[in-house]
């Protein structure tokens, strides 16, 4: 339900965030920033966002709250900036140029609010010649070199659904750099921007790989690798009843249990024998496909072969290990993963489900002291004369 509040229990409460309405990363980024304890406002346009689920089910909204804005109104603007005025952080996920043509951009920000951290989110980046072109993950994954390294190597690259691009290089960058920008701000009273492109993470995601490319440890192609499924020990296995198993059985102590247990101990040839990969392979994947995926579960139970079966989105929760750590919680009735990561002195919790677009005006006009009167569904109009930045104001 909406109506979150602003008191966080995490290493980021008192931290205020301004989200304006995107999808993708942004919304996960700052669904991240608030499960860590931020108070995070998220400024909806009327009308909602294309792609959009029901709100009630998008728990990349949980724990904020949210106000309408038309940015498009001639005092829209303003009152994105009364709300600047008043925060630590803002992200936006508009092309390149848009926010400074509807007035919202760094320069305006920085105006009201010099100790500003201005989140910028995009797939391209704010310059070089794709960037006011459109795309979506995987576009951004193919040109890295990223989903070139996936897959079988005699079928096209998988789609990896939007977790690799939109979430490892898109999100997890931009909360990286919100919160390093946030910390030198803290220090020195002068915020920046932060230009959080998805080409720029999904390629420094792979910065192992390039250093063992360059050192003639990786080939340049699909399933030819240590770590792409070309190495028989480290990949997935189809079992009798089509389930899967994952093997990781890396260093030797752990692959002499998976073949101990596997019980081809005394066939299998030599695994540094490359040349004789796909006939280990082959032994692995009959040898698997006699039973079902919970009868090598059970068979690789308490053991350190690096064997688990691949388990699906609905039974993941259930699983022992993750049951008894919480790393699923429910709230609201959706089933979701609980905040992570975990810390001692200042623990994370979810605080809220989905804001509901437009639920939270009294409640953020309130708390972040708005001017005027608050109107159902709407800030309120913007102030003319607000003193500027609003946390050294409360002596931060």
């Amino acid at each position: 339900m909406a109506g979150t509040g602003t008191v966080g229990t995490g290493p980021l409460a008192g931290v205020r965030v301004v989200e304006l309405a995107g999808i993708g990363p942004g919304p996960f980024a700052g669904m991240l920033l608030a499960d860590l304890g931020a108070d995070v406002v998220r400024v909806d346009r009327p009308g909602g966002q294309g792609l959009a689920v029901d709100p009630a089910y998008d728990v990349t909204n949980r724990g904020k709250r949210s106000v309408l804005v038309d940015l498009k109104a001639p005092d829209g603007p303003a009152r994105v900036l009364d709300l600047a005025a008043r925060a630590d952080i803002l992200v936006e996920g508009f092309r390149p140029g848009v926010a400074e043509r509807l007035g919202v951009g760094p320069e305006e920000c920085h105006a009201r609010n010099p100790a500003l951290v201005y989140g910028r989110m995009t797939g391209w980046g704010q310059d070089g010649p794709l960037a006011r072109r459109a795309g979506h993950d995987i576009a951004y994954l193919a040109l890295t070199g990223t989903l070139g390294m996936i897959g079988d190597p005699d079928r096209p690259p998988p789609a990896p659904a939007n977790l690799l691009g939109d979430y490892a290089g898109g999100s997890l960058y931009l909360v990286v750099g919100v919160l390093a920008a946030l910390h030198h701000a803290r220090a020195t009273g002068t915020g920046q921007i932060v230009d959080a492109a998805i080409v720029d993470g999904a390629a420094h995601l792979a910065s192992m790989i390039h250093g063992m490319l360059a050192a003639g440890g990786w080939q340049d192609r699909r399933g030819a690798n240590l770590l792409d499924g070309g190495c028989p020990y480290y990949g997935t296995y189809e079992t009798a009843d089509g389930g899967h198993m994952a093997v990781g059985a890396l260093e030797r102590k752990f692959y002499d249990e998976f073949l101990r247990i596997l019980g081809i101990a005394d066939r299998a040839p030599a695994r540094e024998d490359l040349a004789r990969w796909a006939e280990l392979r082959t032994l692995v994947a009959e040898r698997f496909r006699t039973r079902t995926r919970d009868e090598w579960a059970t068979a690789f139970e308490g053991t350190d072969a690096c064997v688990a079966p691949v388990l699906t989105l609905r039974e993941a929760p259930r699983h022992p290990h993750l049951a008894a750590r919480g790393t699923f919680t429910e709230h609201a009735g959706i089933t979701q993963p609980a905040p992570a990561p975990r810390f001692s002195a200042t623990p994370a919790a979810l605080r809220g489900g989905p804001a509901r677009p437009g639920a939270d005006t009294a409640e953020v006009t309130r708390d972040w002291d708005l001017p005027g009167p608050a109107r159902d569904g709407d800030i309120p109009g913007p102030a003319r004369d607000t003193p500027g930045p609003g946390r050294a104001a409360k002596g931060d």
